[in-house]
């Protein structure tokens, strides 16, 4: 605790909030690499079997027990509106927490943890129609080295008018596992 404070006095917690912001988690979606903030990112973990929920949108793969607690999974690939992919070894779930909102995204594989310094905010209109699979959830584009990143909104990727499915399944989970 002390180290903390420490560290503190020393280079105040804007340059430490600052810092974090510009690590991101990298991922590989179909032929694109995403990119999500490491703050928002709770924990990477293997795939795991994953209980479906009937009658959900497609890209809601179901649920997950994790350590006790029921997590909504959504297929990355499928909510970006790509072809499905067979999971493998490289598969993995990114858990996510957006505003007491936790919930696991499938990838194919995560690529790495980069910082970003340079990234170009995009309005709305410049990156797509926002019909338009993945372009809704990308906020801007990142410079790592001679490639580019599209910086997902984790914020819109969950609060999209049919994710509420899955806050609904949860809810349904947690009704039963009181009962």
């Amino acid at each position: 605790m002390d180290e903390i404070k420490e560290f503190t006095d020393l280079y105040g917690t804007d340059e430490v909030q600052e810092e974090e912001q510009e690590k991101y988690v990298t991922f590989k979606s179909g032929n694109e690499y995403f990119a999500i903030r490491i703050e928002y990112v709770s924990e990477i973990i293997q795939i795991q079997p994953i209980t479906m929920i009937p009658e959900s949108e497609d890209y809601i793969k179901g649920l997950i027990n994790l350590r006790g607690k029921i997590i909504p999974v959504i297929d990355v690939r499928l909510r970006f509106k790509q072809e499905p992919f067979e999971y493998n070894d490289r598969t993995c779930i990114i858990v996510i927490n957006v505003k007491s909102t936790i919930v696991g995204l499938v990838v194919e594989k995560i690529a790495e943890v980069v910082e970003i310094k340079e990234k170009k905010e995009l309005p709305q209109s410049s990156v797509g129609h926002s019909d338009k699979g993945q372009n809704k959830y990308v906020f801007a584009i990142g410079k790592v080295g001679d490639y580019v990143k599209l910086l997902l909104d984790p914020d819109r990727l969950l609060n999209d008018v049919d994710s509420s499915a899955a806050d609904l399944a949860v809810r349904e989970a947690e009704d039963v596992e009181e009962k």
